[in-house]
This record gives C-alpha cells, structure tokens and sequence, in this order.
C-alpha cells in the first residue's frame, strides 16, 4: 500500500467514523448534490440523547472490504464484544480493527472502547496500531463523573481535564446509530472527550439504494468532516452510508481524495443477541 493510503486508511479509523480520529466532525460548508428537503437547524445532539435507543447487542459483527481505487488492500470490522465491568460500572466493549497493505506496507490497527451501559458515556479507549515497522498504542482512561480523562501511557499517567458525556472514537462511530438521522439535519455536540476537538457535527445528505457484497440496502447517507487531514478532512468530500432501518449498520464509506479514493464495503454482517 503506498504511504498516502496507508494514511488515509488509518484515519478512517481512527472515527469512522468519526482522524487522526481523534478529532473533530465538523458540517460540510457545501450543498448535496443529491436533490432532499431544505437543510434545517442544527439538532442537539443532547436533544436526541432523550429519546436514544441503541440498535446493537453483545456478538453483533460487520466486516468489510477496503479498497483503495479499485484494488482491494485490506479488510476491517467492528464487533461488540462484551459486556465487563470498568470500575464497577457495566459497559460495552467494542472492536474496530483494520488489516491490510501490500508485501512492503503493512497496517494492523485495532481501536477499543468501554461504553456505559446506562449513559452511553465512554469510560475506556485503547488504540493499538502497526503500521510499517512503527508499532503504538495510547491508552486513555476516561472519568465522566469528574470531566476528566488520564493518558496511561504517559510517566506518570497525566490527568487531563474533560467533557460531560464524553465519546471516543469508537463509541462516537456507535453513538450516531442511535440518532433519528434525518435527512437535511446537522447533529451537533460537544461530547468528545478531548475538549479542543469539540464540536462534533454530522450532516444528514440523502437517502439511497446501494448494493455491496453483502446485498442491497436502503441506506441513509451522511457527510462527516475532520479538521485535519485525512478521509473526513474539510476539504475532503466523504461520504458514510448507513442502513435506513432500527439498526443503522454501516454499510459503505467513499472517499474522494486528491490522489485516488479509499473505500469500504460491507461484506457481511451478524445481529447481536
């Protein structure tokens, strides 16, 4: 995999979502191009957090291919794993992991997250990355109930101070599953963990059908954009689908970049139980 889309694959990564995913989704500035109702006001993200429901459970699993152009160059997907305890408190653990590259390059990245059962608020967020011969991990330890996060692998561990309600990278990738997305909206929030990140902002483009290697979807489209570089960059033009049902699955992601575009695909998909 050449370096430019071994950068760009780890970005999308690290969000989703949702980069160096730790950072900010902000609205895209441009209109659709897809015709769909007026845009309306920006939704708080804290509004829909009122009548939120989560559309996953313990074993659900999407996979999917990665493509960079037309050449298929790795696979990922994500898992919720199980239900274990972080500090007495009951949380969801989730896998977002990436495998892919070329006989010279390759990229192993795993990100993980420990997501309160009952305030959706994440408590743990780990990201192990290989890519080349340049191996990493952060691992953070995050505190709602005093608005502040803990970077363990600093010596000493540094406490930094927080937001209520926080979300990580991966928690943030599940949490928009659980909003109404409708179309012409903006979701905004300030939940991310790293406070100078903040705003989180998600545009609701359109509806679609598309098919993938796992079948055909009706499926929501969103636009995402980071203020850094990478696939959700503000001068990039991103794309998320996901399904128009209870469920909300990631089904696809294009990209549009200045030197080619990395894509994913679902390829199959699990329900949880």
């Amino acid at each position: 995999m050449a370096e430019g889309s071994h950068v760009t694959a780890s970005a999308f990564i690290k969000l989703a979502i949702a980069a160096s995913l730790s950072t900010t989704i902000s609205a895209s500035a441009q209109t659709p191009t897809t015709a769909g109702p007026a845009p309306a006001a920006a939704t708080s993200v804290a509004q829909a957090d009122s009548t939120m429901s989560v559309p996953f459970a313990v074993g659900e699993t999407a996979e999917y291919d990665v493509k960079f152009g037309a050449l298929k160059v790795g696979t990922a997907s994500t898992v919720v794993k199980d239900i274990e305890q972080v500090r007495g408190i009951p949380a969801w653990h989730t896998v977002f992991s990436l495998k892919g590259g070329t006989f010279f390059y390759r990229v192993d990245d795993v990100f993980e997250s420990w997501i309160d059962r009952t305030t959706f608020s994440s408590l743990r967020f780990y990201q192990t990355q290989q890519e080349g011969s340049n191996d990493r991990q952060k691992r953070y330890e995050i505190y709602p109930d005093r608005g502040t996060y803990m970077e363990m692998d600093k010596k000493p561990p540094r406490d930094h101070a927080g937001v209520k309600d926080p979300l990580d990278d991966g928690s943030f990738l599940f949490f928009v599953r659980t909003l109404p997305l409708e179309v012409g909206h903006t979701y905004e929030s300030n939940r991310y963990f790293r406070p100078e990140r903040n705003p989180i902002r998600v545009r609701v483009l359109r509806k679609e059908t598309i098919d993938v290697p796992a079948g055909r979807f009706d499926c929501v489209v969103l636009q995402p954009v980071i203020k850094t570089q990478g696939i959700f960059s503000e001068n990039g033009k991103a794309e998320v689908w996901l399904s128009d049902d209870s469920r909300h699955v990631l089904v696809q992601l294009k990209s549009k970049l200045s030197f080619g575009s990395i894509n994913l695909y679902l390829r199959s998909y699990k329900a949880g139980s």
